[in-house]
């Protein structure tokens, strides 16, 4: 700050004029001529880049470094490694490091099995990317996708006590992922994939869970369908409807929407249409990925054609999990009464939540300003703490299923109600009943190698 071109008490009151609120000044460095000032400011995060233009555009003011307290949070990172216990001692030195350690690597190299009970690999997950598909952000890249992955881990590790490491691979090659996560699978008792692309997050999913014998789970596709499906199911105990009786219509075929169509048919759904950019999916056609032709082959019996407004006629659901505009007012008035509509695209839903609220009796989107969010948080820390706890061999369909019914099962008949048909992802009995019921129905299915002693 140039003294001789302004005082502190008009920087102040620009800052003031642009709607923030100065809370606290500290002088770094003070002189003569300028003063150097650390300046925190309370202000709506929208207008972060107005206030910062209305500072620069100040004649004697120079703005060496601009932050916010989600970036102070991020500052070298948001996890660490620490270890369970201190070596104070050549005693202990000895014990976990040489010359003891070596008496059980040798173990471990007679009974492969014994990695589990020896080393971390019993509760260790990769939570692995390429960073071509981050949030709302698109290829990012891996380097700019870590903060995420890191969030991942210690949503983990706080909600389920689960180890993970954030693994941002620099190749976008469906081969190369698939082998390095190959390679390094010995380390982990899990793979978590996330933010991979579409179509390829399919194939390396497909190939991940045929050449591995631990959990690969693909968030962004079975996460979604999961926290949509226990959703569903309390959204039908609002409207009194049977999920086998229902006509549903997932808006949206990529990695989710194909997810989401998956799950339905397993839960029961047996009229449902899956639309794409090229219009509903009708059976025996052939499309342009083997996805599309694979979902279309399981939907649509009655081969209904045309665009989502064609055929959402009747539908007493909508998931959505395209993008914003996709669902328009006169397609709510065509659905049957009391409709029920997912609007889950993020950031932006596929109709306006607040336009849509007054023309259905459910509403949920992916946002956490709304009611009925639905967010994969619910359902991951507590699939791979079950999973992990039963050495399952895979996450299963029956297991998936397991985990939606569990987290609808939390919302009580007293609470159910329009605007609550979702626990929270704070609900401390999220995931142990998640974590219960994936290990009952991975024993059921002949998924588990180990039952845990409760």
């Amino acid at each position: 700050m140039d003294k001789a071109k302004i005082t502190f008490g008009e920087f102040a009151t620009a800052i003031n004029a642009a709607g923030g609120d100065v809370i606290a000044v500290d002088v770094i460095q003070a002189g003569k001529h300028k003063t150097v000032r650390d300046i925190t400011v309370q202000l709506n995060v929208e207008m972060h880049q107005q206030l910062i233009h209305v500072i620069q555009s100040l004649e004697g003011i120079t703005v060496i470094h601009v932050s916010d307290s989600t970036f102070l949070a991020h500052l070298g990172g948001k996890i660490q490694v620490v270890p369970k216990a201190p070596i104070k001692n050549r005693e202990d030195l000895s014990r976990v490091y040489t010359p003891g350690v070596a008496r059980v690597c040798a173990a471990i190299r007679e009974d492969p099995a014994k990695a589990y009970t020896l080393t971390s690999k019993r509760n260790t997950v990769a939570v692995v990317t390429d960073g071509t598909a981050v949030l709302g952000l698109g290829d990012i890249g891996p380097e700019a996708a870590m903060p995420v992955m890191e969030g991942k881990v210690m949503l983990l590790k706080q909600l389920a006590d689960v180890d993970a490491f954030p693994i941002c691979l620099q190749t976008r090659d469906t081969e190369e992922i698939i082998q390095i996560v190959k390679g390094i699978s010995p380390t982990f008792g899990g793979i978590n994939l996330e933010d991979i692309s579409s179509p390829r997050c399919f194939e390396i999913e497909r190939r991940l869970q045929e050449e591995l014998d631990i959990p690969v789970f693909h968030d962004d596709q079975h996460g979604t369908a999961v926290v949509m499906l226990a959703g569903l199911l309390n959204a039908l105990r609002v409207v009194g409807k049977s999920i086998r009786d229902i006509k549903a219509v997932v808006c949206g075929v990529g990695a989710a929407g194909a997810a989401c169509a998956e799950m339905l048919l397993a839960a029961g759904v047996r009229d449902l249409i899956a639309v794409d950019r090229c219009g509903a999916l009708i059976p025996g056609e052939t499309y342009h990925h083997p996805t599309l032709d694979r979902i279309a082959s399981k939907t649509n019996p009655k081969s209904e054609a045309g665009t989502l407004s064609d055929v959402i006629r009747g539908a007493d659901v909508f998931i959505g999990v395209s993008g914003p505009g996709a669902l328009k007012v006169e397609d709510i008035a065509k659905m049957s009464a009391d409709p029920i509509v997912f609007a889950m695209a993020n950031p932006e839903p596929e109709i306006d939540p607040e336009v849509a609220e007054p023309l259905v009796r459910v509403l949920a989107t992916g946002r956490s300003d709304f009611p009925n969010q639905i967010n994969n948080v619910l359902c991951f820390p507590g699939i791979f703490r079950g999973a992990l706890d039963c050495r399952a061999a895979c996450i299963n369909e029956d297991m998936k299923l397991a985990a939606a019914r569990a987290i609808a099962s939390i919302v009580t008949d007293e609470e159910l109600n329009e605007q609550y048909i979702i626990p929270s992802i704070f609900n401390d009995k999220v995931v142990s009943s998640v974590r219960d019921a994936v290990i009952e129905a991975a024993i059921k299915s002949g998924a588990a190698r180990r039952v845990p002693r409760d």
